[in-house]
């Protein structure tokens, strides 16, 4: 199972799913407030767990009893809650460019200015400005466009509202480091050195917690390895899933 990140629908993972759908049973959805589907509901706080129950959800539908899940930034959190309450219905997992740590102070901060940039101008002018910054480019230049451009694109779809609603569940999530220390099976951890988002000394951190772990470091990734260097992600993704 496939979890993608904030402000990205299941389509972020199109080229690691042409790369593994021959080999694997692959779910990919898109998580509530995103792609195709409706924001969670009913409920004023939306914790990391109410996502991860979606999740459970769609397995259950699935029938199916225990899976690999692979989440990108937002999604390695939602990983992490659904590692924390559904153990045994993971075999493995990883994190995508992602942290078991809670935000520091200064994230936080970093966080609700964006809710308010977002409530001013929209989720779209948000994006527009912020998916830009998650690509490296080696000479400081502006990322590659045709890398950049769909995903502004479809930040169209996305509501302030849905935006919001995942920056407030992140905030307020917990550290989840002991989840890494006391699950059974392996972790993958991939890292972009040139990551804001996920930095990579906090990245480095995390990944000596687990019993197992695998290391993955995209020397020339920031964010999003998934569009920056697929082949480089794709290999190490199939030897986590038949390890």
């Amino acid at each position: 199972m496939l979890l993608h990140g904030f402000g990205e629908d299941g389509g972020i993972w199109d080229n690691q799913i042409k790369y593994l759908k021959s080999q694997f049973h692959l779910i990919i959805p898109d998580l509530p407030g995103s792609g195709q589907s409706a924001m969670v509901s009913g409920k004023e706080d939306v914790a990391m767990t109410d996502y991860a129950d979606v999740v459970k959800a769609i397995l259950d539908e699935e029938k199916i009893t225990e899976c690999i899940m692979l989440g990108h930034s937002l999604g390695g959190y939602i990983t992490l809650a659904f590692a924390e309450k559904y153990p045994a219905s993971l075999t493995a997992f990883g994190l995508v460019h992602s942290s078991a740590f809670a935000d520091s102070d200064e994230k936080k901060i970093a966080r609700r200015k964006s809710i308010e940039f977002i409530k001013n101008n929209g989720a779209y002018q948000f994006l527009k400005t912020s998916i830009p910054g998650l690509f490296w480019s080696p000479d400081g230049s502006k990322p590659s466009d045709p890398l950049i451009a769909p995903l502004i694109e479809k930040g169209r779809n996305f509501t302030s509202e849905a935006l919001i609603q995942y920056y407030q569940a992140m905030i307020a999530r917990p550290d989840r480091t002991e989840v890494l220390k006391t699950f059974d099976g392996p972790i993958l951890f991939i890292i972009g050195p040139h990551d804001i988002a996920a930095p990579f000394d906090q990245s480095l951190q995390q990944c000596y917690l687990p019993n197992i772990s695998h290391v993955h470091i995209l020397r020339n990734s920031a964010h999003m390895g998934m569009l920056e260097e697929p082949g480089k992600l794709n290999e190490p993704l199939l030897a986590f899933l038949t390890f």
